[in-house]
């Protein structure tokens, strides 16, 4: 499990590290060259695609989406572990049925050779990566599905 999520977070922050040079040339560019980087916002989006998605297996294995508990403290152990083996289940289940809506979209996109407007990158391997990225947070759902909870002492289960 290490490797998986080093090798993510490894693929988002360079994801992240590329923006933040392409934007510092673009910005420079503009300020001191008058003139910015060609497809610098096309290349950001893309990017960026790349970086949500890429980190949502590892949001989700961490468990860091934005959560409502409030009431998690007034409910039994065992009512706890149901509640999250449920909530997991239908994130897999979400996420699954998002992955399929995405290869759907990524193979009319190959179909019709769609690319960005100014530089021309194909857009399919961006859509099949999101597609990838979304089954893959899927199998962590029902991986955190299907663990024996774990208590930290705080009256929190995991």
């Amino acid at each position: 499990m290490r490797r998986f999520e080093q090798v993510l977070g490894l693929i988002a922050a360079a994801a992240l590290f590329a923006m933040m040079i392409l934007t510092f040339g673009d910005v420079f560019g503009r300020k001191f060259l008058d003139a910015s980087i060609p497809g610098s916002l096309e290349l950001t989006e893309l990017l960026m695609l790349v970086l949500i998605f890429v980190a949502l297996p590892l949001t989700s294995l961490h468990g860091e989406h934005v959560v409502f508990d409030l009431l998690d403290r007034s409910l039994p152990a065992g009512a706890r572990v149901l509640q999250q083996r449920l909530s997991n289940g239908l994130c897999a289940a979400l996420m699954f049925g998002a992955a399929w809506l995405v290869a759907e979209r990524a193979a009319r996109t190959a179909e019709f050779g769609d690319t960005t407007a100014q530089l021309h990158i194909g857009m399919a391997p961006f859509h099949y990566l999101v597609s990838a990225a979304l089954v893959v947070a899927a199998l962590v759902h029902i991986f955190l599905m299907l663990r024996a909870p774990r208590s930290d002492g705080a009256g929190a289960v995991h």
